[in-house]
């Protein structure tokens, strides 16, 4: 079994890896900057893809946000990246790097990877929330993808928050981190602010609460519509159990001051963290048979 490129383009970093089939395994595991035009984008991935020998490949597996139609190969919808949107972007990269090339949503992915072998192993009903530059999703109902009439399921990101913006806004850290810095002329990162507001500082707490209450009023939102049996979390912030814990009282706090069904959404991490989104492209491309490995 050839193993797989496999590809994890995000808003601000894209991060690539060898996976090896046979013993669901990531090798060659590296991180790029997310360049900021197609241009540099098509030259970044054929780097990626010159550094293995194209014989020895099965294809390219990506994880990429937006709504990716893997029929069409276009990815419609709106993400951090215009430039990937409403083209046949697909073709254009099995053109240039002389490869199968399969495409899926990142989070998407990510639920992938997390049923397939992760915490959701043995669930049937979970929401996948992939917390990054933006806010990504994915409803797994009967351990299966809903993708949506209009390929738009799973697209938290585009719920609305406190004052009508979208989560994607003012549901990250990163976005946090912009908002901080704007107001007080610095230049943290949302880790950064997030381990601050940990530390007991005053304004960090601030923020750091109003990014948990967004989160937390999508995550009681969503619980009343698909009801899943847990909220999965992925994105770098999965590797932060302080951030998880934080979630889970804003959540709690929410159901004792208006639920009158006092259901707790069940909030854990993804098992594979930041790997998930490069697992689950890898299997996405195995489930399409784009090539057969």
């Amino acid at each position: 079994m050839k193993p797989i490129i496999t590809i994890d383009v995000g808003g601000t970093t894209i991060k690539h890896a060898l996976f090896n089939e046979s013993n669901q395994t990531l090798t060659n595991k590296s991180a790029v900057d997310t360049p900021k035009n197609l241009a540099t984008f098509y030259a970044v991935i054929e780097k990626i893809v010159k550094k293995y020998d194209r014989t020895k490949i099965a294809g390219v597996a990506l994880s990429i946000p937006g709504a990716v139609n893997q029929q069409t190969g276009i990815i419609g919808g709106i993400s951090a990246l215009p430039y990937i949107h409403n083209f046949p972007i697909k073709a254009a990269l099995e053109k240039r790097l002389n490869l199968p090339v399969s495409m899926e949503n990142d989070a998407n992915c990510a639920a992938l990877a997390e049923v397939n072998s992760g915490m959701a192993v043995n669930m049937q009903n979970i929401v996948m929330l992939v917390i990054g530059t933006g806010v990504g999703g994915a409803v797994v109902i009967n351990r299966q993808l809903v993708h949506g009439q209009h390929l738009l399921g799973g697209e938290f990101g585009m719920m609305l928050g406190q004052t009508d913006q979208r989560l994607s806004l003012v549901g990250t850290a990163v976005r946090m981190a912009q908002h901080y810095n704007q107001a007080y002329k610095t230049n943290y990162t949302g880790r950064e602010i997030l381990q601050m507001a940990q530390d007991g500082d005053v304004t960090a707490q601030k923020y750091a609460l109003k990014l948990y209450d967004n989160l937390a009023r999508a995550i009681f939102n969503l619980q009343f519509v698909v009801d899943p049996e847990a909220f999965i979390i992925g994105g770098g912030v999965s590797g932060n159990q302080d951030f998880i814990n934080n979630l889970n009282d804003a959540a709690q706090r929410l159901v004792q001051r208006v639920a009158d069904i006092k259901l707790v959404p069940k909030i854990i991490p993804a098992y594979y963290h930041n790997d998930a989104n490069l697992i689950g492209a890898a299997l996405n491309f195995k489930i399409k048979k784009t090539v057969l490995i």
